[in-house]
């Protein structure tokens, strides 16, 4: 059987935790854990994480990329290599055009062909730093053409860190595709869009410069709805219903509710957002929708449901535990995913 890669994104809310909750997560058996771009600046935290762990991979999903220039971009993800002796994964997502220009007050346009171009300057810079290759990458968004010793960091020990993107639609998706290592899938997804919409998508992307999309990681950000006692459950479930019920009012997620017969639901989201009807929202989202998205279960119950679920699509998981935020709370689930456990199969998919 083979051995699923488990990531967990880290709650980034308390920034003092950056110095004990990569540690126990690391001691709990995870591969990699990831902080992302919400109240905090997602390098910072792993600079500290650096220094309280040895062996688990670090990484950002997602860093907002176009919040910044390449060479920003390049100087953090080098750094953080550097300081993690090889364990650093930059993650980067575009975020939204209001967020882009409103809160940033930075350039929007051409989404997917600024995205394709940035990343391909961030690798020119490295290139540059590591290979003592001439900096002159001259592009339709950004330019970079000098580079002097003075600012030059030299090359690292390990290699360049590997790029995901995060994508949602169906044009980001093909430039993950054509430029980056791997994918980071939206969680809103199920196992019917990742075969439908989500990898095709990839692999039209990585035709465009004859790679081979089974060489790239898609890490299937995964909801789970779990606990260890009967409240513990309710209260995972009826939050994540309110999760996909935010979710399900944002038209970029629409083709996924839309594939599984539930586009209906984005006027009447709307409508009670608009009014302020936040508690409301989450009754609309059926158990028929929450099990297909989600996965839920009993806790030896996950592990061989996300086997189920990523069976031919991909190895690479990553558990959405934003609601839950003790990183105890998914270790049985870890532990079953790394082991394949005879318990876990033996209990099917829910």
């Amino acid at each position: 059987m083979v051995r699923v890669r488990v990531s967990m994104t880290v709650p980034t809310d308390d920034l003092s935790t950056s110095r004990t909750v990569y540690r126990e997560l690391e001691d709990l058996g995870y591969d990699r854990a990831f902080s992302f771009e919400a109240k905090h600046d997602p390098f910072l935290p792993l600079a500290v994480a650096a220094e309280h762990t040895r062996r688990i991979g670090l990484g950002t999903a997602l860093a907002i990329a176009f919040a910044r220039s390449p060479m920003t971009i390049a100087n953090a993800g080098w750094d953080l290599q550097a300081l993690t002796g090889g364990r650093f994964t930059l993650g980067l997502g575009s975020q939204i055009r209001p967020h882009v220009e409103q809160r940033f007050s930075m350039p929007w346009s051409q989404p997917s062909a600024r995205m394709r171009e940035l990343v391909l300057a961030v690798r020119a810079i490295w290139s540059c730093w590591q290979d003592g290759t001439p900096l002159a990458f001259d592009g339709e968004f950004y330019t970079h053409t000098r580079m002097v010793p003075a600012f030059d960091p030299g090359p690292l020990d390990s290699h360049p860190p590997p790029i995901l993107l995060g994508a949602v639609g169906p044009a980001m998706t093909a430039v993950a595709g054509e430029v980056a290592d791997g994918l980071l899938v939206h969680p809103v997804n199920s196992r019917r869009s990742l075969l439908e919409l989500t990898l095709p998508a990839l692999a039209r992307g990585a035709g465009r410069t004859g790679r081979d999309p089974d060489e790239l990681e898609v890490v299937c950000v995964t909801i789970v709805v779990t606990g260890r006692d009967e409240r513990e459950f309710d209260l995972s479930r009826e939050a994540v219903r309110t999760q996909l019920a935010f979710y399900a009012t944002t038209p970029a997620y629409q083709p996924v509710f839309e594939l599984h017969g539930h586009g209906d639901l984005l006027p009447e989201l709307q409508r009670l957002a608009r009014a302020g009807r936040w508690d409301e929202m989450g009754t609309l989202i059926d158990d028929d929708l929450l099990e297909t998205i989600a996965v839920v279960g009993e806790p030896h119950q996950i592990a061989p449901a996300i086997r189920a679920r990523l069976e031919g699509i991909s190895d690479s998981v990553s558990l959405v535990n934003n609601r839950a935020p003790d990183p105890r709370h998914l270790a049985e689930v870890v532990a079953d995913l790394h082991s394949g456990s005879a318990a876990g199969r033996a209990a099917g998919t829910p």
